[in-house]
């Protein structure tokens, strides 16, 4: 193989590396989301707490996703 195969096929691999590490926060953002709106359906008085808590977990879940973006441009 020459060091173009091999160039090629690296980019390729950081690809699939960060559509794979995306699943994670994917899945979950799913289960926050739901179970926030689950709460709030069973219990509307604390809409507002819920909502501010489900806000402070999307961060923390969307910083592993930029994360494993990050990750791909330093390894």
């Amino acid at each position: 193989m020459d060091v173009t195969t091999l160039a090629a096929v690296d980019g390729s691999i950081n690809t699939i590396g960060y559509g794979i590490a995306a699943i994670g926060p994917g899945i979950g953002l799913g289960i926050l989301i739901g179970k926030t709106v689950e709460g709030m359906a069973r219990q509307p008085e604390v809409a507002g707490q819920l909502r501010t808590t489900m806000f402070i977990g999307l961060a923390f879940v969307e910083i592993l996703a930029l994360l494993g973006f990050v990750a791909g441009f330093i390894f």
